[in-house]
């Protein structure tokens, strides 16, 4: 039992208690991945069968990382015999297997977001309805949460407190949208994401004998994560464990980012409600810090009443304080911040892949890309448009999805004319509404004109003949054919290699389409080489690999060399030597949106902990005190998680205007207001030109920005928007701001101690 060798003493007793409800609290940094590991290769060890094992995770990557590491110890060919994956991967297996008792064929599609967004505003768009009060992400956001909440369409309809809040919306057609959604979900054969769940609940519940099979077969359930599950998940759990209640969760209540996925903190601070004998285990060494960086993330979580205590500690280095810039606006930040990291990359002799920006939301990137890029720093951004969802890879997937199941609506309306085949927008359009009509699926339309009846000419009804012709060619392959041999003969027979063949030559952009379908067919041969000899290598398993793949199954820890930019909710998991945290702004981090409440607040305090625990040796905060939004320059104060910081921890730093920065220890006497936007009086010795410095008037005289009296009407000039009109003004003192109109830009709101205006004239 060597392995056991290679843990400390809590997570040896972690690991070795393999029987009765179990729950891991695990710190960050403290080895989760793996005590949760270790304890299934002993419970293998100890002669539980892994048929009888089952392991939810939330990503495939860590899945598989498992398993391999699980092969390691107990070897490969019992590891195979595990059942461990993400709760989808998982559970559309077992409904895939008892598909027909749901009324769904065995091969259903399951839909992305992008599918269920384009079928959502086909809906809105036959019921006339306007799309900018029933926009396709905000309906299909209003659908996913009932079905996380297992609200059926019926259910949603019938709900009077629903309905109330559907018209105070004004979107009082939501439940006719859901009904007829889950209708044309089920008429295609496919599920979307949350439906993997949502029905997985109906065939346990609806079905004994299937629930009783599964509570058999997986006699010892683990599942990591346990803080991010939503209702639909811990039902499904909570049922499969109520015979034996061998049931392990393992996550950090601190670590509970996603309600606005659905996930339930309640899930994890009520499992001891749920199995009153439960035992519990605490991971509070952290292996990945520095002390200075956990003392300083225990205190600010601290302040969370919600949470299961534990106090996390490092034998690691004592390490840097952290350090907090202040800068005048974003575009400044953005300067600074990158020439830190090209400094530091220079002097230390370390990697850019060292190196992690990370912000509250995606929009902040643009001032970081511009500066890394004038510095010719590598960089890349994550969460932006994935492999799988660029529109030549959804062209060929929707293909094979078609070829597999000729019901798939939203895969027969992208490929019917693609390659261009004659087959225009009005017959299209015909054959959904005649398939509305019959209640039918499109291709039961366009297979059997002779019992649909539907106003389509002979030419556009010849050359459907010869598209379904062709999609049954290839679905008289699926089963003889392994999913490269298939994929290469849909990619040609269709038309799409030709179509990106011939348009190689006209451009980079043309060239990489081409070259994208190439590295898709590669990444199925590869699939088709690694599938063990008895599993399936057909291309309906590989489907079903692709459409179960997840933004967090993103390789974002490769080895090249760039710096790495990506929200706060995307760094989940990872690790970086050098962190960034930018934009601690008050109603930017904390979110204005995430201030009604103390739950909200409390999870904008969670996600600001996991930003800080990502990093190793350093870690760096920024914010600025003007930042521009929608055009107008707004007064911005510093996020109150910055004081909430233990000052033994911190340092303060004021940035040259080079984008150098110089070090402050601890709180400087010109730094009476660290955090609350006020000036920095050691600022204004430098070349601060904007800040309490003389405005021009138009006969060169200048005076204290105290002294001007400006009125509504005066005109001025902006350094930015040259001439305008002061329109409105309002505030005092340093938070005094003008609104202007500038003839070229429009009305803009500035602050004045920032504004560096020249007063021209007035009325």
């Amino acid at each position: 039992m060597s392995y056991l060798d290679e843990l400390n003493e809590r997570q040896i007793l972690a690991v070795k208690n393999i029987h009765g409800p179990t729950m891991v609290i695990a710190g960050a940094g403290s080895g989760k991945t793996r005590v949760l590991t270790f304890r299934i290769a002993h419970m293998m060890h100890e002669g539980i069968d892994p048929f009888n094992i089952m392991a939810l995770t939330f990503t495939n990557k860590a899945a598989k990382e498992m398993t391999e590491r699980i092969a390691e110890i107990v070897g490969n060919g019992e590891a195979r015999n595990i059942t461990m994956g993400t709760f989808h991967s998982v559970f559309s297996r077992i409904l895939r297997y008892n598909a027909d008792r749901l009324g769904y064929p065995t091969n259903f599609t399951i839909y992305d977001t992008q599918d269920s967004k384009s079928l959502l505003k086909d809906i809105i768009k036959g019921f006339s309805l306007d799309e900018k009060a029933y926009k396709p992400s905000n309906v299909f956001g209003r659908i996913s949460s009932a079905k996380n909440n297992l609200i059926s369409p019926e259910a949603y309809e019938q709900n009077p407190d629903i309905q109330q809040e559907d018209k105070m919306a004004k979107r009082p057609e939501l439940a006719r949208i859901y009904k007829t959604y889950a209708s044309r979900c089920f008429n295609a054969g496919a599920m979307d994401f949350d439906d993997l769940l949502y029905q997985t609940n109906i065939l346990l519940r609806d079905f004994p004998d299937v629930l009783n099979y599964y509570q058999q077969k997986f006699k010892y359930i683990l599942v990591d994560e346990y803080q991010d599950t939503n209702y639909a998940q811990y039902l499904i759990v909570k049922k499969l464990a109520a015979v034996y209640e061998n049931i392990c969760v393992v996550g950090d209540d601190a670590q509970s980012i996603y309600s606005f996925r659905g996930a339930n903190i309640q899930n994890i601070l009520n499992f001891k409600k749920d199995y009153p004998d439960f035992k519990l285990f605490k991971l509070e060494q952290n292996y990945r810090s520095t002390k200075n960086i956990v003392e300083a993330a225990n205190g600010v979580i601290a302040r969370n009443k919600d949470q299961i205590k534990k106090t996390v500690w490092t034998d690691n280095q004592e390490g840097q304080k952290i350090s907090v810039i202040r800068t005048l606006t974003d575009n400044e930040e953005g300067k600074t911040i990158t020439n830190k990291i090209y400094d530091k990359s220079r002097a230390e002799g370390l990697n850019y892949s060292d190196f992690v920006i990370l912000y509250r939301t995606n929009r902040q990137s643009r001032s970081f890309e511009e500066s890394l890029r004038k510095l010719n720093v590598p960089y890349k951004i994550y969460g932006g448009l994935s492999f799988y969802q660029r529109k030549e890879i959804k062209d060929l997937l929707a293909y094979f999805r078609l070829t597999a199941n000729h019901n798939d609506e939203e895969a027969l309306k992208r490929v019917i004319n693609y390659p261009k085949r004659g087959i225009g927008k009005t017959t299209i359009e015909n054959i959904i509404i005649a398939a509305n009509q019959y209640n039918v699926s499109p291709w039961d339309i366009i297979s059997n004109f002779n019992s649909f009846p539907v106003a389509i000419n002979a030419s556009a009804k010849s050359k459907i003949s010869d598209f379904v012709t062709m999609i049954k060619s290839f679905k008289a392959q699926l089963e003889s054919m392994d999913a490269y041999s298939l994929g290469q003969e849909i990619a040609k027979s269709s038309g799409i290699l030709k179509e990106l063949h011939t348009d190689k030559d006209k451009g980079p952009e043309e060239i990489e389409r081409y070259q994208n379908i190439e590295e898709l067919l590669s990444g199925i041969k590869s699939f088709v080489d690694n599938q063990p000899e008895d599993a399936s290598k057909s291309l309906s398993e590989f489907m079903l690999d692709v459409a179960l793949l997840t933004d967090a199954d993103d390789d974002k820890g490769d080895d090249k060399n760039h710096v790495t930019l990506m929200t706060i909710h995307s760094s989940k998991g990872l690790e970086f030597p050098h962190v960034y945290l930018v934009g601690l702004e008050e109603n930017l981090f904390p979110s204005q949106m995430a201030l009604n409440t103390r739950s909200e607040l409390e999870e904008e305090r969670r996600l600001f902990y996991v930003a800080i625990t990502r990093a190793k040796e350093t870690c760096t905060l920024s914010y600025a005190t003007s930042r521009f939004q929608w055009g107008n320059l707004i007064s911005s104060e510093a996020s109150r998680f910055i004081s909430e910081i233990n000052e033994n921890f911190v340092t303060h730093e004021s940035p040259e205007r080079g984008g150098q920065g110089r070090s402050l220890s601890g709180r400087a006497a010109s730094y009476e207001q660290p955090f609350t936007g006020g000036l920095n009086r050691s600022f204004t010795s430098r070349s601060l030109t904007p800040i309490n410095k003389a405005i021009s008037t138009s006969s060169s005289k200048t005076t204290n920005m105290a002294d001007v009296h400006l009125k509504v009407g005066y005109n001025v000039e902006h350094d930015r928007f040259g001439k305008g009109k002061i329109t409105q003004l309002t505030g005092d003192g340093g938070d005094k701001k003008a609104t202007i109109f500038f003839p070229h830009h429009g009305s803009k709101t500035v602050l004045l101690r920032f504004a560096n205006l020249k007063v021209l004239e007035s009325e």
